[in-house]
């Protein structure tokens, strides 16, 4: 066991990142969504890269620019965001059913009501803070200037 753990950790640490840097690295990306940087509205589905870069995802660049770097990273940023408010608001929704069932269930007691109650406001948290994710995007966009 100890040796596949030794093979495993040195293949991660030194196979796979020599395998990575071999490769030729993607000037380029494909937007999920639409990205305004200045004046410029990059649509969702087109391919953004730098002009004369190398791009395997797409065999025609729609948008060739020097800003195709912050384009890709708020393209990521935008999609990172909008999993993460897809698992918070389900989690949302299971912590409220939970709570109601513990406080429907409660038979009276009083911890189980404030167990209940507890995970209801836990919900609302979470909802707060999906909401408040869904403006880190703009907040990329204000601190870098565009």
């Amino acid at each position: 066991m100890r040796k596949v753990l030794s093979g495993l950790v040195l293949l991660s640490l030194v196979v796979v990142p020599m395998l990575a840097l071999a490769q030729q690295p993607i000037e380029c990306c494909v937007l999920k969504r639409a990205v305004t940087i200045d004046t410029t509205t990059y649509a969702a589905g087109s391919s953004v890269g730098a002009s004369g870069g190398y791009c395997p995802l797409d065999s025609s660049l729609d948008n060739a620019t020097e800003k195709w770097g912050l384009v890709c990273l708020l393209n990521t940023i935008n999609t990172v965001v909008d999993w993460i408010f897809v698992i918070l608001i389900a989690l949302t929704v299971v912590f409220v059913i939970l709570g109601a069932m513990d406080i429907l269930m409660a038979a009276g007691s009083p911890e189980k009501v404030t167990a209940g109650r507890n995970k209801i406001m836990y919900a609302a948290v979470g909802l707060i803070v999906a909401f408040v994710a869904k403006a880190v995007p703009s907040l990329v966009k204000a601190v870098l200037g565009y």
